[in-house]
């Protein structure tokens, strides 16, 4: 299929300016050649005058007419100036208005590029663009002998939420649940909404399995915090809990769907013990 080339946007606006810079210039040249032209036309009307009045030496007809030929090709110069100094400022208009479209269309398909790999609800990374990022962390783990771990996060009893509150108060509490855990991942990290009340984790670079204890337990206990949400008008404090399970690379999976499988499976071991995380066996 053949390619075309894609317009750059910062050349079209160097150009727009750089129009817009000779515009400028043009219309300071047209000022210059519009004073000349007057100020040749009432020092030719002097001559003239005189001329008339008191007779002319040999020479300074012709040199008058020569004068007053010029004049007019200065008044054409003018004229020329204006019609393209027009032109330039249309130009500068056209081009102001495919910025504008170029814009727009940017705008547009930088939203569309979001909302095909980001959960519509939260803002985070969808399943599509997690795994995506779970493969380029495997790849580099593999490359560099790290350790990579994957949390699967699923929140308990969240159907009680939507029951008692309704499903506008679940999705307020959907939100802030991730807007924490996003606030908690770093730079390199990824956080994304599974579906529903569950949440992937990726943890690139890790220690040993105290530190990632550590990086656990700060997680539920910062799900655990109430969530402000209202309800009819009225602000309630909903508090909810989470389940943790975690798959370490390589010992628990070498591939994104095995580590996953691992991480949901630990999570549901986890669901009963008082920690409420467990490491995958």
């Amino acid at each position: 299929m053949k390619s075309h080339p894609v317009a750059d946007p910062q050349s079209g606006k160097k150009q727009a300016k750089a129009i817009s810079k000779a515009l400028v210039q043009s219309e300071e040249v047209k000022s210059l050649v519009v004073e000349a032209a007057v100020e040749l036309a009432s020092a030719n009307a002097v001559l003239r005058q005189e001329v008339t009045d008191l007779g002319a030496p040999p020479g300074v007809e012709d040199a008058l007419e020569k004068t007053e030929v010029i004049e007019e090709k200065v008044h054409v110069a003018a004229e020329k100036l204006s019609e393209v100094n027009l032109a330039l400022k249309q130009e500068v208009r056209e081009r102001h208005v495919l910025e504008f479209r170029l814009a727009a269309v940017t705008e547009r398909a930088e939203a569309s590029r979001h909302a095909a790999f980001h959960d519509q609800l939260t803002g985070l990374p969808n399943r599509a663009l997690f795994n995506d990022r779970l493969d380029h962390g495997l790849a580099q783990a593999k490359r560099h002998d790290r350790k990579l771990v994957v949390m699967f996060i699923d929140l308990d009893d969240f159907k009680n939420v939507n029951d008692t509150h309704g499903h506008d108060a679940g999705d307020e509490v959907l939100k802030t649940i991730a807007t924490r855990l996003a606030a908690s991942a770093r730079d390199d990290d990824t956080v994304s909404r599974h579906g529903g009340d569950e949440f992937l984790y990726l943890l690139t670079e890790v220690g040993d399995e105290q530190d990632l204890a550590l990086i656990v337990e700060k997680i539920i206990a910062s799900i655990q915090m109430p969530c402000d949400v209202t309800v009819d008008g009225v602000k309630v404090n909903v508090c909810i809990s989470a389940s943790i399970g975690v798959a370490v690379f390589p010992k628990d999976g070498t591939t994104a769907q095995a580590l996953v499988k691992s991480a949901d499976k630990a999570m549901y071991q986890a669901k009963p013990g008082p920690t409420r995380y467990a490491f995958a066996q």
